[in-house]
């Protein structure tokens, strides 16, 4: 039997998954860039029993889904889903002097994930999981203080 593909590929694309979550959070390396990445999928899956996460990082791309598994403690108690900016100074906390994960590196991370996944995969592991999973990989467009678009004005189409 042939090697899947996804594994034959897969630094390829863990790397232009590292650059789309670098770009989305404006970040400057790829090492920042996993810093935020790994705080992201570890905060997630603090939330999720054991089995939940073994679903859920069955639809990851292999080198994502190894950073998902990597050192986990099964002993550690599990939190609820909180509201996105307390999940994110949990984010921040990983490698503290050494993590540049901006506040919005919850949304940055999903967004670019949703890129490299099978979206109808991705979006049906996520509705079997606990509440507050979904919201968790939801992509909110962007607030003006966080760089987004700030429209104020909008001319009428010429004929």
């Amino acid at each position: 039997m042939p090697i899947p593909m996804e594994l034959q590929h897969a630094s390829q694309d863990f790397e232009r998954f590292l650059i789309d979550a670098r770009d989305a959070a404006g970040l400057a390396t790829r090492n920042q860039t996993y810093t935020m990445v790994q705080g992201v999928l570890q905060t997630f899956r603090r939330r999720l029993s054991f089995a939940d996460a073994i679903r859920f990082a069955g639809v990851l791309p292999p080198i994502v889904r190894a950073i998902f598994v990597s050192d986990w403690d099964l002993d550690e108690p599990r939190p609820p889903f909180d509201d996105r900016e307390s999940m994110t100074r949990e984010v921040q906390a990983l490698r503290r002097d050494h993590n540049f994960a901006p506040d919005t590196a919850i949304r940055d991370v999903a967004e670019a994930l949703r890129r490299h996944v099978y979206l109808e995969d991705f979006t049906r592991v996520l509705a079997s999981l606990p509440p507050g999973a979904e919201e968790f990989w939801s992509v909110p467009p962007p607030t003006a203080q966080e760089g987004g678009p700030a429209i104020t004005h909008i001319a009428p189409a010429e004929c």
